[in-house]
């Protein structure tokens, strides 16, 4: 006996990650024949859970929109909380309760960026929600936030900006805004991608963080996040992973080392690691990810592991994620910092 309902969740995961292939791969692991498999997903189709385009062997498989609204806004005397019910509430309201705490979450931190940062005439949002997922977006005409976190910091490349977000803890409205709304949307979400300029910087859960260039610019900023309607995720559970035990700060960061090394360059010099090291003061331990860094200079090591760790001794670092190579070059900083500071 087929479990319709597996095969169902089954059907609906291969049409998210190959639309071709659907029909044979359901085959195949079910045991059903071509014509059985058939029957089950024009089921779904008539159900409005997936879409096909093209006919028979060229068919591939889409999944079926079940709900999309968009809307756009004057950002001069908006409210986040009134895009949050007017527009994004209704589509999840049905979803569990931890589900519409993220969302809730995720929209207001950037619909209240576009308002409060992106100096737009004009904020773009909008929603769409399939029998898997639900994703959102928000643009704005302004001047892009890449662009004005280097103007702010006095950053030589925007490239250098999406470093400092994935810090967190980084603002350019400290009076007002605490620098935690970027860093935490984009661990809650499933998929959190940041669209600028030529830059595009994605966080996916489970992946390494990425940094995409593009060839034509985009004006403004879009963001995009995307969430499963099942997930078991919750914000605290998100919040208590950054927090130092017993408190409620944000105290815990976690960097991808790969955001300071630049398409062919490798970590070698000191600028680059004071270049990482910025801000890392403001955290009482910070997780340096160094996947997909395959090695590191002596003086990068050197400045982060034994020069910036000896004058901030109250920041842990913690590396992970190391090759071979990079692990022997931070043992030797480490190494030289203990001989250097036997009392410590």
């Amino acid at each position: 006996m087929i479990d319709k309902t597996a095969l169902e969740k089954r059907a609906l995961h291969l049409v998210v990650a190959d639309g071709r292939t659907v029909a044979p791969t359901l085959a195949k692991e079910f045991g059903l024949s071509r014509q059985a498999v058939s029957n089950h997903l024009k089921r779904l189709a008539g159900e409005g859970l997936i879409a096909a385009d093209g006919a028979t062997r060229a068919r591939v498989w889409r999944m079926a929109e079940q709900v999309r609204t968009t809307e756009n806004f004057q950002r001069a005397g908006l409210s986040e909380d009134h895009v949050w019910r007017q527009i994004f509430a209704p589509v999840v309201a049905d979803l569990a309760e931890n589900v519409r705490d993220i969302w809730r979450y995720g929209i207001t931190e950037m619909v209240n960026n576009a308002i409060d940062h992106s100096s737009a005439e004009e904020v773009h949002v909008g929603i769409a929600r399939n029998a898997l997922y639900t994703q959102a977006w928000i643009a704005d005409d302004g001047e892009g936030i890449f662009l004005k976190i280097q103007k702010a910091l006095e950053l030589f490349d925007p490239r250098e900006a999406i470093l400092e977000l994935a810090k967190g803890k980084f603002t350019t409205d400290p009076a007002n805004h605490s620098g935690e709304g970027i860093f935490f949307t984009s661990k809650v979400f499933d998929l959190f991608d940041i669209h600028s300029g030529s830059l595009h910087f994605m966080h996916e859960d489970g992946t390494e963080d990425l940094l995409i260039e593009r060839p034509k610019d985009a004006p403004g900023t879009i963001v995009l996040m995307r969430l499963n309607n099942d997930s078991p995720r919750t914000t605290k559970g998100v919040f208590d992973k950054f927090a130092a035990p017993e408190e409620y700060s944000f105290a815990k960061t976690i960097v991808p080392v790969r955001l300071a090394q630049y398409e062919g360059e490798k970590l070698v010099s000191r600028s680059q690691a004071k270049r990482l090291t910025l801000r890392f003061e403001r955290f009482k331990t910070v997780v340096l990810d160094f996947g997909g860094v395959e090695e590191i200079g002596q003086a990068f090591a050197d400045e982060v592991f034994r020069v910036f760790q000896t004058a901030h001794p109250g920041t842990q670092m913690i590396p992970a994620n190391m090759t071979p190579a990079v692990k022997a070059m931070i043992g030797r900083a480490k190494g030289h910092a203990a001989a250097s500071n036997p009392d410590s």
